[in-house]
Formats: structure tokens, sequence, C-alpha cells
């Protein structure tokens, strides 16, 4: 999976821009806000059909312009592929694969599986569960699409449901036949994505732990991290047999909303359910949240995403491509040299790094002269090989 080539118009602070990339490691470097973050953008669009930083597609279109587009070159097992985005003001955003539109972007995702690590990240440690949550389903959706439609259809029925209990509290009545419905619905998609859930975070452990012991220090690495997936479907939740598990999750999540039905009326929503899952993050039995330190934290960050991109390249037999936005900020020198090495090996496929400080991405490749790469120089509007 290479990007070869990325070709942007009026999208952020570029008119236009047209580069070639290596197979291995890419490296923009400039002074900050000069657009280095807005390539990665870009790529991570031709993956996602959306913004790793802005949900507004149009606050994407350069100033004055009425339109962006983003279109790249790739190789996909040996066969050229061309992936084009473009959006046009008034109208609604548009996803080509090889010049075929897609009739629903969801279609897209997974197709060039990608994995983005940035400053913003930091949310995935310190904030709520809601960020957790979107992290397991996008590293799930983009090797399952089955899984991805059942989570869309999912998040509808608890919007219904929920409408139905604000129609409820607004009109002083209750109707239960109508809201064991939507109970029925919410319970025979909610299971599967929990037991999904269960699966992938039983998967991820190790990957996870593999990454955490090789980028942490000595005195971190005697501290045992874990992950544990935490859901109001465990409440109670009888042992699951090795056939039929997704049966009596099913009926044990109808028993928990059934339950909850009239407290959920009184606070006009729906209460419990996968939409409330959650991942704990500790170090030595306590929550690195609130008792990491900061370079424990990165290292938790470095290590789910780097993780992240084993999973993805083992379900798709595909290398992820690897954006790395601003990683080396706060890094000494001897664990950026350590963090170029390791996503510049085979282990990994290309990579696309940001730095504010040219002579350290120099230095570091004057000491792996080996590893193919290029470093390209950026400045408002404009990017130039060096």
């Amino acid at each position: 999976m290479i990007l070869t080539r990325l070709k942007l118009a009026n999208f952020k602070s570029y008119a236009e821009a047209d580069i070639a990339f290596s197979n291995n490691v890419n490296c923009f470097v400039g002074n900050n806000g000069v657009g280095k973050t807005n390539l990665l953008d870009a790529i991570y669009y031709l993956s996602f059909c959306k913004s790793y930083f802005n949900p507004i597609d149009t606050q994407n279109i350069r100033h004055d312009e009425e339109f962006f587009a983003i279109h790249g070159e790739y190789l996909i097992d040996g066969e050229a592929a061309n992936v084009s985005c473009t959006l046009k003001r008034g109208h609604n955003k548009q996803m080509k694969f090889n010049k075929k539109t897609y009739s629903s972007l969801a279609e897209h995702i997974g197709r060039i599986p990608l994995v983005m690590v940035s400053p913003n990240d930091q949310t995935l440690i310190l904030g709520g569960s809601e960020v957790r949550r979107k992290f397991i389903d996008g590293v799930i959706s983009q090797t399952d699409h089955t899984y991805l439609n059942t989570l869309l259809q999912y998040n509808k029925a608890i919007d219904q449901r929920n409408h139905l209990l604000k129609t409820f509290y607004d009109n002083r009545y209750f109707d239960k036949e109508s809201i064991v419905l939507w109970d029925e619905q919410v319970a025979r998609l909610g299971s599967s994505i929990f037991l999904h859930r269960q699966r992938f975070v039983e998967e991820f452990r190790p990957l996870f732990a593999r990454y955490f012991a090789m980028i942490a220090d000595e005195a971190m690495s005697r501290e045992e991290p874990s992950l544990t997936y935490l859901s109001p479907l465990m409440e109670q939740l009888p042992p699951l047999p090795d056939e039929g598990a997704e049966s009596v999750v099913e009926q044990h999540f109808k028993s928990l909303l059934q339950q909850s039905q009239q407290r959920d009326a009184m606070l006009q929503y729906t209460s419990v359910g996968t939409h409330k899952d959650d991942i704990d993050l500790s170090i030595g039995g306590y929550p690195v949240k609130k008792f990491g330190s900061q370079g424990q934290q990165k290292t938790f960050l470095l290590a789910l995403k780097l993780a992240q991109f084993d999973y993805i390249a083992q379900q798709n037999n595909h290398k992820p491509i690897l954006l790395l936005d601003d990683m080396f900020d706060k890094l000494d020198m001897l664990r950026a040299r350590q963090l170029v090495r390791l996503v510049g090996s085979s282990r990994f496929g290309q990579v696309f790094i940001t730095d504010t400080q040219q002579g350290r991405v120099e230095s570091i490749f004057q000491e792996t002269p080996s590893m193919d790469h290029l470093v390209f120089h950026v400045e408002t509007g404009s990017v130039q090989p060096i």
C-alpha cells in the first residue's frame, strides 16, 4: 500500500501542490503553521473521506475559493490505483476510486488502510469514553465492513429510541409496546457490537504490550500496562457458551433495556448499551489518565497507535500508511532516533513524518543512510524536496 503521488487544489493553505513520494519514509520539515500537518490531513482524507482535525468539510476549502480537490496515486498489490476526494460549496462531497464514484462514503473505509498519530490523540488517554469507543470502532471498521454497517444501524436505532423517549416526556405518556420494538432492535445490533469489541480487545492487548515494552524506558517497563474492556452489558452477564453467545448477550441486553425503561423516560435518552462502552487504560494497577506521568502517557499513546497499525496489517494483509504528526516534540534525540528506526524498518510500510527541526531529521537519516527516504521543506503554500 504505497501513495506514490499527491495532488492538491485549493485545500486549506495550498492553492495547488504536486508531490511524488518515497516508498519508505517521507519527512515534511518547516516552521509551525506553514502547512505540514495539512499535507497529512489531505492523505488522511483519501482514506477516511474526512479530515482528521476539522469535521466541517467546507472549512477545509482555501479562503475565497469554491472547491477543493485531493487526488492520490497509489500502488496496491503492485497495481496502480487513483483515489479522489472533491468538494464544491453547496454540493455533496464526492469520493472516487479509479474514477468510479461511491454511492456511499462508508464503502471506501478500509480500502486504503491508514493510521494517524497526532498530539491531538492525547485525548485518547485524557478524554472521555466516547474518544476511546471511536478508537475501537475506527480500528475494527477498517478491517470489517459488517461491523461498520452494524454500528451505523445501531446508532440510528439509539437515535430513534431516544427520540421516542423525548416524545413520551414532552407529551406526558409512556407507550411500552412501541419502546419494546426499539429495545429489540438495539439489543440485536448491540450484542453483535459487544462481542466484536470484546474479541478485538483480547487480540489487541498482546500487540499493545509488545510495543509498550519496545518504547518504554527501563524504569517504566517494570510496571505492567493493561487494557480492560468495560461495558454496561457485563453487569450480571451470565457465562457465555462457546456457541450461541450472541443470543445470550442479546437477551441480557434486552433485559437491561426493559429494566431501564422508566428511568430512560425521565432522562429522555438510553442510559445502558454499547454506546456507553469504554477501555480502562492502566499501568501498575493505576489509571494512566490520573496517575501516569507525561512520559508514561506518551508511551501509552504511541503503543496504542503502533499496535493499531499491526492489528490492521494482520487483518487486511496490507501494511497501512502511517502518519506521524509532530511526534518528535518533547522526545529526546535518543528516543527520536529509536522511533524513526522502528517505523522505518521492514515491520512498517510507507511513513509520513512532520517536524519543525530540519537539522534533527537530517542527523537521524545520516545515522541510517540505508533507509530510503525523502525530506521536503514546507513554506506557506509551497512544498519542495530537499
